[in-house]
């Protein structure tokens, strides 16, 4: 796969009210481990070889703080700096050393909408565990809430300079490696966060974590299923702050030879919201708690 300047989806900073209650949900329950721990916040990882994927940092109520990439190296973080600059992104924090756990030289971007991105290059890779079969090896995709998603769309892909998979009626599919998409735009009357997608390293270990979650009184708030745009297994829940989280696994491998489909490929039959037709419609908590997290 080539030309992508940034590499990767690395890791989510989420605030949350109660940190003691977080670190019990998303170790003991959905299946991460502490990576470090500081002054009122926790870094979590998974069982690849990310450093962590997930921050959580103690605040007055639940809101997402960033979404981190992975540059390709130094090199492209800086271009990529001066890239969202000219796409109309505020630079928040020019490229230094990162001063928290996992390192790495990071830059801090506002795109026009308002979300807060972090760039990091060089950062700490951890020597991955063997896969499990219930639990996450890194994140999959962050989706986005956005007023504009053909606006926010134009700003990755010159900015940030990801490429379209797909485009569906209310949604763009964005990526920046082999996978279907490290990033969802989605349609909504805010901007924010959507959800936050872990992968699985198959479809039986999202059933069997969905089955630990149900067991520990999560039960799955939509799905299970299979996607259309990615042709990903789901299963979302949502944790004890009322975020949006999913277990997905197998998203479609693309490359550089890929076409974005557009909408009319994207249809279904009346009242299915799958490609399998087993997933019910999704409920109206489910999309409330969708549009409920905003960006600090």
């Amino acid at each position: 796969m080539s030309g992508f300047p940034v590499t990767a989806l690395r890791s989510v900073d989420l605030l949350v009210p109660d940190l003691s209650v977080a670190e019990r949900f998303y170790t003991a329950t959905w299946g991460l481990k502490v990576a470090a721990r500081g002054d009122g916040s926790l870094w979590l990882h998974a069982t690849g070889d990310d450093h962590h994927v997930l921050a959580l940092h103690a605040g007055e109520k639940a809101a997402i703080r960033s979404v981190t990439f992975r540059a390709a190296d130094e090199a492209a973080l800086h271009r990529l700096a001066g890239m969202a600059q000219a796409a109309g992104a505020t630079l928040l924090a020019a490229p230094a050393p990162l001063a928290e756990p996992g390192g790495g030289l990071a830059c801090t971007l506002r795109d026009p909408a308002g979300s807060v991105f972090r760039l990091v290059a060089g950062d700490d890779r951890r020597a991955p565990d063997a896969p499990s079969r219930d639990t996450p090896d890194r994140l999959a995709h962050v989706n986005l809430n956005c007023r504009d998603v053909d606006a926010t769309a134009r700003f990755f892909e010159a900015g940030l300079g990801f490429r379209l998979a797909d485009r569906s009626k209310l949604m763009a599919f964005e990526r920046c490696n082999s996978d279907h998409h490290a990033v969802v735009l989605a349609e909504a009357p805010v901007d924010g966060l959507n959800h936050v997608a872990f992968n699985m390293p198959g479809w039986e270990c999202v059933m069997r974590g969905s089955g630990r979650m149900i067991d520990a009184g999560f039960p799955i708030a939509w799905g299970v299923g299979r996607h259309g745009p990615g042709d990903n297994v789901f299963a979302y829940f949502i944790d004890p702050f009322g975020i949006v989280i999913e277990y997905t696994a197998e998203v479609e491998q693309v490359a550089d030879d890929h076409v974005a489909r557009g909408p009319d490929h994207w249809t279904w039959p009346p009242g299915r919201t799958d490609q399998w037709g087993i997933a019910p419609p999704k409920p109206e908590a489910t999309k409330k708690a969708q549009l409920a997290i905003r960006f600090a």
